[in-house]
């Protein structure tokens, strides 16, 4: 059966439901105690202390209430509309290369004169945001421009795969996935890896050296601890919480990894639904968030070694960044690449701080920097992706492929 991301609306529902509920119901709670008991106002709030002095409070309390219902009437409205929004992804999936489990690799095609490239996404969301709707498809533009393109479609984990670790997905399938394009496309593969996908495609790169020409690492976190240190280290507090469901499930559920999502911008469903129930339906803008958050709610959830691997190593225990990071016994380091390798930094990612995917840039011999001015899903689906990541990636792939 076809899936609904739709069905259970933004996830998790009940946290964004509560989050905006707690925000605004403390706003009301807080106004009695606002003249002789609030916080010293700073900043440019410290213009507003002569005008709560002289506020009539009742004024007052009926203009926080009426506007906490506005917004949360406006989140509803943006929820509803996105639920009855007729729009549907068009796009087909290319031919099937190769399957295991329900992991496939799909084939855009292209002449290859350009050389070949292996996209690989991240194992917590759908592959198709490099897919995602004709005009902003980094597989499909990379094929028209002249590369072979492949995509790895890691799906959502099914028995095969219920107990796999990060080197089962890197020395086991990813591996496996490369010596099918190599062999498809009679030559040597690029990998182009997106998030958390960077960090597969690096180690891969490093076990398969002679088979990887060239490396590109889109948004793609290295020092977990670079900026909101405390952020990454809470995960380690909630070990003795978190360890026994995973144990108990054998893999952390999409809403759970969604709320840890969450919490790095809490407002942030709410400001952007209420932005939407403002839109013209009809309009291109309001096409192109239906088709985003439709995938952003179409997650899967992880194995129970991934989560343990990456909550508690890589966010918890920065074991990138301090070599520590092993893939079938061996320690993954940058400093061993020897291919020429880009890296894109998205200067407006609140996923991954900047910092953290700069960092691997002193660990890497051949590497050049792109700093955009985009999001994290912006630089790959936004207005202005062609511009600013897929010409510029195309070029490097190719500049790349004439020197090596």
């Amino acid at each position: 059966m076809p899936r609904n991301p739709r069905a259970q609306g933004p996830r998790p529902l009940m946290l964004h439901l509560a989050a905006q509920m707690s925000c605004l119901l403390s706003s009301l709670a807080a106004l009695p105690h606002l003249k002789n008991a609030s916080p010293s106002l700073k900043g440019p709030f410290s213009s507003l202390a002569p005008e709560l002095e002289s506020a009539n409070l009742e004024a007052l309390h009926r203009a926080v209430q009426a506007e906490a219902e506005s917004q949360i009437q406006d989140f509803q409205q943006g929820i509803a509309a996105w639920l009855t929004h007729p729009y549907r992804r068009s796009l087909t999936d290319p031919p099937v290369l190769w399957a295991e489990g329900t992991t496939r690799l799909l084939d855009y095609g292209g002449t290859g004169r350009l050389g070949a490239v292996l996209l690989v996404p991240s194992l917590v969301n759908r592959a198709y945001i490099l897919d995602l709707a004709p005009g902003r498809s980094l597989a499909r533009f990379l094929a028209e421009k002249g590369h072979r393109v492949f995509l790895i479609d890691w799906d959502a984990p099914g028995e095969s795969e219920r107990a796999f670790g990060l080197s089962d997905y890197i020395a086991g399938r990813l591996e496996r996935a490369l010596r099918e394009c190599a062999r498809a496309h009679g030559g040597k593969v690029s990998l182009v890896g997106y998030c958390m996908g960077g960090l597969l495609a690096l180690a891969l790169a490093q076990r398969r050296s002679e088979a990887v020409p060239k490396i590109a690492l889109l948004a793609t976190p290295w020092d977990f601890h670079a900026d909101k240190a405390e952020q990454a280290m809470l995960l380690n507090s909630l070990r003795p919480g978190l360890e026994p469901l995973l144990d108990r499930l054998g893999e952390l559920p999409l809403d759970m990894l969604q709320s840890l999502f969450a919490a790095l911008d809490p407002d942030l469903a709410v400001r952007k639904f209420r932005a939407f129930a403002h839109l013209d339906q009809s309009s291109p803008q309001a096409q192109a968030f239906v088709a985003l958050e439709d995938w952003v709610n179409d997650g899967v959830p992880l194995t129970r070694k991934v989560a343990e691997e990456t909550l508690f190593g890589w966010y918890g225990g920065n074991e990138p960044f301090k070599g520590e990071w092993k893939i079938a016994g061996r320690a993954v380091k940058p400093q061993e690449l020897t291919c020429p390798t880009l890296v894109v930094v998205p200067g407006q990612d609140r996923i991954v701080p900047p910092a953290s995917a700069r960092a691997v840039m002193k660990q890497l011999p051949q590497a050049k920097l792109i700093e955009l001015s985009a999001g994290h899903i912006g630089m790959m689906v936004g207005g202005k992706a062609v511009e600013k990541l897929y010409q510029p990636l195309s070029d490097w792939l190719t500049d790349s492929e004439k020197a090596t």
